[in-house]
């Protein structure tokens, strides 16, 4: 086991070149033991291919990667032993059962009989696929193959479990049973968690942190919480009223230079101060004899932080000043 605190998941300026385009360029991060860590990214942004690099499948063209303190291209086989990996596509052996697939996984990581069928019973249990023992990999729902798969891939109970997009067009069920599984590891068990994906909302809700990626370039890496402090601007109050009409300059002291997002039966303003500019509309509408249905004020996003990072960070590569983008 590594010792608390050490980066189980390392790289150094990982690269991977396709001809002279740079798919990841000079990434670096460590994951700490026991994290839940996002790459958070549009398609194309470069985060299978990182993955791919980082689970020994792709060599990088430059840089390096260590994983449980191995480098993955000099050990492959040493890092390969602490790792399991669910790929995008949910890759069951078609002809196989879903018990065969849970076994045969099991016999190739040399685990006991008895002890593969006592793991194997549980994740299947876990995953909401007892009953379904005897069904062909090939007779399976793309939700249910994808659940098979992290059967899979934790029936070794590896200490680290990479997921490329896991919930990926998967049903609604389907993404809640891998969530519950994913937290449910990571509090028992301690597993560290790479979870690839470019759903906002999943990054927010499962990850200690989260990296955002780029056209293959890392522009950020931090909390959640961390990363929606970096735009307080992106505050808001939304505000509906009664009757419908009421426009922005009926209650804004300044309209005009608000950012204003209309809505059916009011709008939604951005502001720095949005517990003061709330007050202000409360009462402007009440001395103009306004009635206020709902006055609620909100956060920056996750998918705030990810729109305004990306775009700062696709402003900069064209040479756009930074300055010329929204704040």
């Amino acid at each position: 086991m590594i010792a608390t605190g050490t980066p189980i998941i390392e790289a150094r300026g990982l690269t991977r070149c396709y001809g002279k385009r740079r798919a990841v360029d000079r990434v670096n991060f460590a994951v700490a033991q026991g994290e839940v860590f996002a790459f958070l990214g549009p398609n194309g942004a470069g985060k299978s291919t990182t993955v791919r690099m980082l689970t020994g499948y792709m060599p990088p063209s430059e840089g390096s990667a260590r994983v449980a303190g191995f480098d993955v291209v000099v050990d492959p086989v040493a890092a390969r032993e602490h790792i399991g990996v669910v790929p995008e596509e949910a890759n069951v052996y078609a002809d196989l059962t879903v018990w065969q697939n849970v076994m045969l996984m099991g016999e190739l990581h040399a685990i006991g009989r008895r002890r593969r069928t006592e793991r194997g019973t549980e994740l299947l249990g876990l995953f909401g696929l007892l009953g379904r023992e005897k069904q062909r990999g090939r007779a399976l729902s793309k939700g249910l193959r994808q659940r098979l798969m992290l059967c899979m891939a934790l029936i070794a109970d590896p200490e680290i479990l990479f997921l490329d997009e896991p919930t990926s067009g998967l049903d609604v069920a389907s993404v809640h049973a891998i969530h519950d599984v994913i937290r449910r590891m990571n509090r028992e068990r301690g597993t560290t968690v790479f979870l690839t994906t470019h759903n906002i909302e999943e990054a927010g809700d499962l990850c200690h942190r989260v990296a955002i990626i780029n056209q293959g370039q890392l522009v950020a890496v931090d909390t959640p919480q961390a990363l929606r402090s970096t735009i307080e601007s992106r505050r808001s109050i939304e505000v509906r009223f009664v009757v419908p009409g009421v426009t922005p300059g009926d209650v804004l002291p300044d309209a005009a230079a608000a950012e204003v997002v209309p809505l059916v039966d009011g709008f939604r303003v951005f502001a720095a101060e949005p517990g003061r500019l709330a007050q202000e509309i409360a009462i402007r509408s009440a001395a103009k004899g306004i009635r206020i249905a709902a006055l609620n004020t909100f956060a920056p996003t996750l998918e705030d932080v990810f729109l305004q990072i990306t775009s700062r960070a696709i402003a900069a590569s064209k040479g756009t000043p930074v300055d010329a983008l929204t704040a």
